[in-house]
């Protein structure tokens, strides 16, 4: 299971024809609640299915090597032009994708077509005019508020029949997202939700107000639902551009202004409230427009509070970066800026700003890998820090050029060519023969086209590597055989 700060993704099992379905849970005797949960059968039975997922990783520090297939079960929704709305974490890294429809024994082939990791949503394809008959598509509805009730519907446990659960709203806030560490807009439930839920339909007042995704197993009753906004702006946003662009963001790092010293010293009025800019990210909008020690004081004429947060319908409040996130790359965006005790107002074009450190790409493809006489290079990615012993001082670095990769020396495979060197691995390579390293593909052409007897790798903390080039390329091959490696690449390369 990934964890994603204190909060949990829903575990994923496979599926079992003998695990009972799961009961609904506190259903009440009200007349209203019992008409409002006999509409949410209706909807689901011809709208709900459930989908099964046959899956397969790379290894993170050995990614020449495929790990054997798992199986998993989530659920999902029919949506507007005949697709099915599930969770990305159903359907990752998948090989084989099945969907089921309520009381139906047949299984349908599913083409994943799109997915958004970042919001841990994808969309399924199904070309079988039989398996589209008699469903019917959901409607969108609203962000519900704090204590309303809501519906929650899927395939817990297992379970071959629809499962219906009740519960209120806890609140509405900026969440991270356990599939992807991604920021972003959830609504919190006590309405049970369990493994094989992820991807079904929350509902209230018949319409879908998100989709159920994960939860705190050390907790009772804490779920998590992927708001209709957010879920509106993946299909939007697949709909204008084919595949999915990502979240906009302004590529800033910021501190809370609460204490009225700091803003003293930022020349900031009474009447004035905002958060500091500590870092602009030379790869967003926002580079060589905003500066350090800039006061954000505003979005779209939307005031920013001293806690980082903005006013949400009214007695609400959430994070200013929601604002952000939820506009289309390259739309216009209004900043107003507080510089040395003047106010500013600037218009930026937003896009999405891609990390140093990724952490969805080890999600539907095979990772970056080059070896060169038994040393065996990966670039940093999330997956691997966390299973790693690199050094921490990489956490929160940013790209200074579109492209840039930490490239790691992960291990060595033993051979006379690099005697001596066993010791430096999990090490970022700095320079190849006196040369910066940009990332793999620019680490690859150093390497291959050295020109020279020596071939010198500059690594972190002043270690040096230095072995004969011609006697590195010739016995490549002989290793790789040795140690059952089939190429010395990935395909990427």
């Amino acid at each position: 299971m990934f964890l994603g700060s204190f909060r949990f993704l829903i575990p994923r099992f496979s599926s079992s024809n003998n695990v009972s379905t799961i009961l609904p849970r506190r259903l009440s005797s009200v007349p209203a609640l019992e008409n409002a949960k006999d509409s949410v059968i209706d909807l689901t039975l011809n709208s709900v299915v459930k989908v099964f997922c046959l899956s397969s990783t790379s290894s993170v520090l050995q990614p020449w090597q495929k790990r054997l297939p798992t199986k998993r079960s989530g659920s999902g929704f029919v949506v507007s032009n005949n697709k099915i709305l599930t969770n990305a974490h159903v359907v990752a890294n998948h090989t084989f994708v099945q969907v089921r429809k309520h009381g139906s024994p047949t299984k349908f082939k599913a083409k994943v077509e799109t997915v958004g990791h970042d919001c841990d949503l994808a969309i399924l394809k199904i070309n079988s005019k039989k398996f589209w008959k008699d469903l019917k598509p959901l409607d969108l509805g609203d962000v519900p508020r704090p204590n309303e009730t809501v519906f929650v519907v899927g395939y817990p446990g297992g379970g071959d029949n629809i499962s219906i659960t009740k519960g209120v709203v806890s609140r509405v806030e900026v969440t991270t997202y356990a599939h992807s560490k991604a920021n972003l807009m959830t609504i919190q439930t006590d309405a049970a939700i369990n493994s094989g839920n992820s991807g079904g339909p929350a509902f209230m007042n018949n319409k879908v107000i998100g989709v159920a995704f994960q939860n705190i197993p050390s907790s009772q009753n804490i779920g998590y639902i992927i708001p209709s906004p957010v879920v509106k702006h993946f299909i939007t946003s697949i709909a204008e551009n084919a595949q999915f662009p990502g979240f906009c963001s302004l590529g800033i790092s910021c501190q809370r202004m609460e204490n009225a010293g700091i803003r003293r010293l930022f020349k900031m009025t009474p009447k004035m409230s905002g958060t500091l800019i500590r870092r602009v990210n030379p790869l967003s909008s926002c580079y060589g427009i905003l500066k350090e020690k800039d006061v954000l004081l505003s979005i779209d004429g939307v005031s920013v509070r001293n806690d980082q947060t903005v006013v949400f319908r009214k007695t609400e409040s959430i994070n200013f970066n929601h604002l952000v996130s939820m506009k289309k790359p390259c739309e216009t965006t209004s900043l107003k800026i507080l510089r040395e005790g003047k106010q500013h107002l600037f218009s930026i074009n937003i896009k999405p700003v891609e990390p140093l450190i990724p952490e969805n790409n080890k999600y539907d493809k095979v990772p970056s890998y080059y070896i060169f006489a038994g040393f065996v290079f990966l670039p940093l990615t999330q997956a691997y820090m966390d299973l790693a012993h690199v050094s921490e001082s990489f956490s929160g670095k940013i790209r200074k050029k579109a492209g840039e990769q930490i490239v790691i020396l992960s291990q060595i495979l033993e051979d006379d060519i690099n005697a001596g060197y066993r010791d430096l691995e999990d090490l970022q390579v700095k320079e190849v023969n006196g040369v910066k390293v940009d990332n793999m593909k620019h680490l690859r052409q150093l390497i291959e086209k050295c020109c020279t007897q020596n071939l010198r790798l500059d690594l972190e903390n002043g270690y040096i590597i230095n072995i004969d080039h011609k006697s590195g390329k010739s016995v490549s091959p002989k290793i790789l055989k040795r140690y059952g490696i089939p190429k010395a690449m990935s395909k990427d390369l």
